[in-house]
């Protein structure tokens, strides 16, 4: 009986086979990199928001505390978007001519709202609550950062799982006194794990087990 390939087959189909798997590998890597990076995490991009407003500017300069807008934190699941009755609370006296807040102004006078672009959007099948973060001692800048140098807020982490089971595992690592939350770089004044253990106990913590558990976050 004739030979149907030629003996060369042998080494082509091989080949074809190794470079099958390499391509699939290198499509394999690239997803895994892209799925990991600020193109698909959003992890370091600024969002433009209708009205240019600075966390740099009120909070870094002027020293106006989170709290003062975000009046929920404390309460609420929600971290609240301020009424347009808080900005003109000041900007009635201040910069009250200034045309880059007319939206404000206009917002006010036509008892409207502003629609605020959202920068820490996590996805609706993952349950946080911000009044249980801050009761446990989690600082404000531990999620977002140091906004009190953003003139326009980024989204500071990746947001992904593994970010927050990091914290989860290791609530010492994070955790601070209750009081400071709100503190822009905030230094504890001894090791942070020891000061950790401590606030882990004294605000009743809950193991890792618990805090690791899929119905922690995901309802």
């Amino acid at each position: 009986m004739p030979q149907l390939f030629h003996p060369s087959a042998n080494a082509v189909a091989r080949g074809t086979l190794i470079g099958a798997a390499a391509i699939a590998g290198l499509l394999g890597w690239a997803g895994y990199q892209v799925d990991r990076s600020s193109y698909s995490t959003g992890q370091g991009m600024a969002r433009e928001q209708p009205v240019p407003f600075s966390h740099a500017h009120h909070v870094g300069d002027d020293g106006i505390d989170c709290q003062y807008c975000h009046t929920t934190v404390e309460s609420s699941g929600f971290a609240n978007i301020p009424p347009i009755k808080t900005c003109m609370d000041c900007h009635a006296q201040i910069w009250k001519s200034s045309p880059t807040l007319e939206p404000v102004r206009a917002a006010f006078r036509d008892n409207g709202s502003i629609q605020w672009v959202r920068v820490n959007d996590l996805p609706d099948f993952v349950y946080f609550n911000h009044s249980i973060h801050l009761s446990k001692g989690v600082g404000c800048e531990t999620c977002h950062g140091r906004v009190d140098r953003m003139p326009l807020v980024r989204q500071e982490t990746s947001l992904r799982m593994e970010w927050c089971l990091d914290c989860h595992r290791n609530p010492e690592r994070y955790v601070r006194p209750r009081e400071l939350v709100t503190q822009m770089g905030y230094q504890p004044g001894r090791a942070q794990e020891t000061i950790g253990r401590r606030l882990v106990q004294a605000y009743h913590i809950q193991d890792a087990r618990t805090l690791t558990s899929c119905s922690t976050c995901h309802r």
